[in-house]
């Protein structure tokens, strides 16, 4: 099943519940690779030590239907910072690899805030829906999300809540706000998703530009939904 089948299937993911990050893990001292993760962040938002968290309640090890234990969404300012636990090892080292800490990635993306007037609200959630999606096309495909990659569906819906916005899937980049970090589990790089248009993806496809060319032209990593097309 390729990833277009994911979203053109849409389907369920649990609600996202949100909840105090220590809750997220249960109470259980014993999360190294979610506690480097945490600090990573911590690095950049030093004054926000409980940032909106949003937790499944089934874990995707117990049965549950979402891959990601939680996502952590920080305030930048102009934008919203997510970043995921659970692509990488959290509480144990599982693989036999000593150098990566399971897949070797974290997903981040960073979401334009909305007019003043806005609620968010809606439009994380649905963040937190799609990078669930992605997250489990990892898990039952094995194919790992590096950077410059795209991620190109072919759906003309919108990746916004109301599916209305030009924006139809993804570049990926390394993050350029939060650097590869060694955890106990070994080393996490993080991936930051940004929003493309159809138009971009396409000529991205159809090697006419390089996810480098999008980038370039973008000037930043920020996820704008009203944003036009830079080709």
């Amino acid at each position: 099943m390729g990833l277009f089948d994911f979203f053109k299937k849409k389907e369920p993911v649990e609600e996202p519940v949100p909840m105090a990050e220590q809750e997220a893990v249960e109470d259980d001292d014993s999360a190294p690779g979610w506690d480097a993760i945490t600090t990573a962040f911590e690095r950049v938002y030093p004054d926000q030590l409980n940032p909106k968290h949003y937790g499944t309640i089934s874990k995707y090890i117990l049965g549950g239907t979402d891959p990601l234990d939680g996502i952590s969404v920080y305030d930048a300012g102009d934008f919203w910072h997510f970043v995921s636990y659970g692509l990488s090892e959290l509480y144990f080292k599982e693989s036999e690899d000593s150098d990566y800490s399971g897949y070797g990635i974290e997903f981040t993306f960073k979401l334009k805030k909305s007019d003043a007037s806005e609620d968010d609200e809606e439009e994380i959630r649905c963040v937190c829906g799609n990078l669930q999606r992605l997250a489990r096309y990892i898990f039952e495909t094995g194919n790992v999300i590096f950077p410059n990659q795209y991620i190109y569906t072919k759906q003309t819906e919108g990746i916004d809540v109301m599916q209305t916005s030009a924006l139809t899937g993804f570049i990926s980049l390394a993050d350029d706000l939060v650097p590869e970090i060694d955890t106990p589990f070994g080393k996490v790089e993080f991936i930051c998703l940004v929003g493309a248009t159809d138009a971009e993806l396409k000529a991205i496809n159809n090697q006419e530009k390089t996810v480098e060319d999008i980038a370039s032209k973008l000037g930043n990593q920020l996820t704008n939904y009203n944003r036009q097309s830079v080709v």
